[in-house]
């Protein structure tokens, strides 16, 4: 016998039981923060060059015709 529960509530492994519930919360709001910072579970798709040419037109990096052109030689 270990004296009513000392062993295992505070010497033995009820310590240990704890630091793996901590670790598994800690783990799990680490993977929740990182799926969200990269947009989710659909961040992994990447994008057609026709769309990073939009973007590059929508943020005024090409003008008109180099986009015009540029899509032009996508499309062929």
């Amino acid at each position: 016998m270990m004296g009513n529960g000392w062993f295992w509530g505070h010497m033995g492994f009820g310590w240990f039981i704890w630091l793996i519930i901590l670790a598994v919360f800690v783990w799990l709001v680490v993977q929740i923060a990182s799926r969200n910072r990269s947009g989710g579970e659909g961040s992994t798709r990447t994008e057609t060059p026709l769309e990073i040419l939009k973007k590059r037109y929508a943020r005024g990096e090409i003008s008109k015709e180099e986009f015009e052109r540029m899509k032009k030689d996508l499309m062929e």
